[in-house]
């Protein structure tokens, strides 16, 4: 982990925020490849579950929603995390990621003893359960910590002008629900889209990227009618249709994939199911996408709420209800760095270790660099540049690169996942003998005319 943390600021993927005030914990900035790898991996998404797709529709609502938003759907009350505080040092800890081990004795041995969550502890076990800041039992007991991010509203400050940041995308498509079935035509079953960060006030915000303040989601609410028959085959459909996207169109390692399906506690109490697509990450196994179905827990708090019907009309059924959704979630930012995480790979070239990023071309930042063989060369360097400026017109984000050996190029194309190097040489202009294109990951080459290089790209990145 710590290798892809500093190839993530060394080469511009990932900074920490405010780094030149030592940073802000929870917070980063995402460079020039960040925010290109950041974008492709959202434009795949979007293109996947709202592009090609009749039945799901788009919506970008805002990061503040009137308060009353929050008071419905329960995270003023519920949304929250159990921490424990250490007396001496002021540290703060969630208790449910602190363990402890209670002991049975016999005698002066210990004959067994079972880790469990300090949220489980007794008074009495919480006065001997050391700190981990002071190593002492200097821990208070643990209290529920609401991670909604408060913020003001105007030109009055007292409690009228609260307001918070949206924590979760979620509930700006359920307040939206009959704003968008009004104005689509959609008809149940039909699915509303929103990509948006939203914020959290983490207690710990810790592993990098993964769990942050501040973050972006990809959410889609689809809307289905009620029946305790009906949500299962949707809710197959969507885990189907996830694992697709992660497998196929980002192209993660399947071997780092699982299923964590919850059951008993882990299920929210509005949850019919809930099945999360887990990621090996090199700090372990963790959620990365999750696929719920929600029943009509949200539009029926919003109904209450608002005192506004967002019923569904059925035409063809003359019903009316309150329809129940599925809901897959994915994190922009822990996609992003389980992508890094998938792609990052070692091995050996002429005798040399190399370390590399295996995106699929589809992601990757940049496309390809276009490498003249020499830069004082007015004939190389003029067929590059023609070709260079030729694919930056046909949308692909790509390099120009004339500095040392080409040898050395291909490394630092190949540290920053680049597909594909295309090199222009004596033969190109002087022979009519096309181009050098040099595969990443086999590092193999072709050669191919450069009216074809186009459609050579095109087909490797976009498939057609």
């Amino acid at each position: 982990m710590e290798e892809i943390v500093s190839l993530c600021k060394r080469r511009g993927i990932i900074f920490p925020s405010s780094d030149i005030y030592n940073g802000y914990a929870g917070f980063f900035d995402y460079g020039p490849l960040g925010s290109e790898l950041k974008k492709n991996l959202k434009d795949v998404w979007w293109n996947h579950f709202v592009t090609q797709r009749e039945d799901v529709v788009g919506l970008d609502s805002s990061i503040i929603h009137n308060p009353t938003t929050w008071q419905s759907s329960g995270h003023l009350d519920g949304f929250s995390d159990p921490m424990v505080d250490c007396k001496e040092t002021k540290l703060r800890f969630r208790a449910d990621q602190l363990f402890y081990a209670p002991v049975i004795l016999q005698g002066s041995r210990v004959i067994s003893f079972t880790f469990k969550e300090v949220i489980d502890a007794t008074p009495e076990e919480m006065k001997l359960i050391p700190s981990p800041a002071s190593g002492k039992p200097t821990l208070t007991a643990p209290r529920d910590f609401n991670l909604m991010f408060e913020t003001r509203v105007g030109a009055a400050v007292d409690d009228s002008s609260v307001a918070y940041l949206r924590p979760e995308t979620a509930q700006g498509i359920f307040i939206n629900f009959k704003n968008v079935l009004n104005s689509s035509r959609q008809k149940i079953p039909f699915g509303i889209a929103q990509m948006g960060k939203a914020f959290r006030n983490e207690i710990t915000p810790r592993n990098f990227i993964f769990r942050s303040r501040e973050f972006e989601q990809m959410e889609v609410e689809y809307f289905i009618p009620p029946g305790d028959d009906v949500w299962e085959p949707y809710h197959q459909k969507w885990m189907d249709a996830s694992k697709d996207f992660l497998l196929n169109e980002i192209g993660l390692r399947e071997d780092l994939i699982a299923w964590d399906v919850h059951e008993g506690n882990k299920l929210a109490h509005y949850a019919r199911a809930c099945t999360d697509i887990t990621f090996k990450f090199p700090f372990g196994t963790q959620e990365l996408m999750g696929i719920a179905a929600r029943g009509n827990y949200d539009l029926t708090q919003h109904t209450e709420g608002s005192g506004k019907s967002l019923e569904y009309y059925d035409e063809e059924t003359k019903e009316k209800y309150i329809p129940h959704c599925i809901e897959p979630s994915l994190g922009v930012d822990r996609l992003l760095l389980a992508v890094i995480c998938s792609a990052y790979a070692e091995d050996e070239v002429g005798g040399e270790k190399r370390n590399f990023l295996k995106f699929a071309p589809k992601i990757a930042p940049i496309k390809a660099v276009i490498l003249p063989l020499l830069k004082n060369k007015p004939q190389l360097v003029e067929v590059a540049r023609n070709l260079f400026e030729k694919l930056q017109k046909r949308g692909y984000n790509v390099q120009y690169d004339a500095a040392g050996a080409v040898g050395r190029r291909y490394r630092r194309a190949d540290e920053v996942g680049i597909p594909f190097a295309i090199t222009i040489d004596f033969e190109t202009v002087e022979d009519d003998a096309g181009v050098t294109i040099r595969d990443r990951d086999t590092t193999e080459q072709i050669r191919i005319p450069i009216d074809d290089v186009i459609p050579y790209l095109s087909k490797a990145i976009d498939g057609y």
